[in-house]
């Protein structure tokens, strides 16, 4: 710890190298969270129908997505794709397509497993009202399963923002690129690595308190 540099931690490395990565980022979180939870509660919903045309591919789209490492999909799909259509992708635009469709696979079992946890009574009623399966999972069934994956959901947001640290591997510019260039550029590495980890966290922690008080209040509505 004595040969650390300590004048290499000042605001104007977080403004010329890191403000860019953490930038993107979070905006690859934000994508990919909100294309998972729309892709995956459909794969959910192709789950439950019941229907074995739409059973059986969604269950092998969602176990074979489980079963292979993020990093793998990610070198897959930016590598071989460029080959396939004939002309190359971005980091960017691969890293936004890869994480939504990899986490699509862990929200829908999310999803599954809290409309799975709505009273059936309820979806009964629903269908004694005269309404159609759309129309019961629309208004009946998926608020309140929302409700009840929300600490679930915001826990596998944070999981998908430290998994963002992949994208690394295709040369996307994320936050960890961004310590790494600042590193390379000063001659400190270890240094730079070293706020990386601390960064990493602090957004974390503080993002799982967050996550827990609102555990906390669901379970005292409840």
């Amino acid at each position: 710890m004595m040969n650390l540099d300590w004048s290499f931690y000042n605001w104007a490395l977080i403004q010329d190298f890191v403000l860019k990565g953490l930038g993107f980022s979070l905006m690859l979180t934000l994508v990919a969270t909100l294309g998972g939870i729309l892709f995956g509660t459909l794969l959910a919903l192709m789950r439950l129908s019941g229907k074995r045309w739409l059973v059986l591919p969604a269950t092998f789209y969602v176990n074979g997505m489980r079963s292979i490492p993020l990093v793998m999909v990610i070198l897959w799909f930016f590598l071989l794709v460029p080959f396939l259509i004939g002309r190359p992708i971005g980091a960017e635009v691969s890293a936004m397509v890869t994480f939504v469709a990899f986490e699509a696979a862990y929200f829908s079992e999310i999803m599954r497993a809290g409309i799975q946890s709505v009273p059936r009574g309820q979806v009964s009623a629903g269908l004694a009202l005269g309404m159609t399966y759309g129309q019961n999972m629309k208004l009946v069934v998926l608020p309140q399963a929302f409700r009840n994956m929300l600490p679930v959901l915001l826990t596998q947001t944070i999981i998908l923002f430290q998994d963002t640290s992949l994208v690394y591997a295709i040369g996307a510019y994320d936050m960890l690129k961004g310590f790494e260039v600042a590193g390379k550029n000063f001659g400190r590495p270890i240094e730079a690595y070293l706020m990386a980890a601390l960064l990493y966290f602090v957004i974390c922690y503080a993002l799982s308190a967050l996550v827990k008080r609102l555990h906390q209040r669901i379970a005292i509505i409840r």
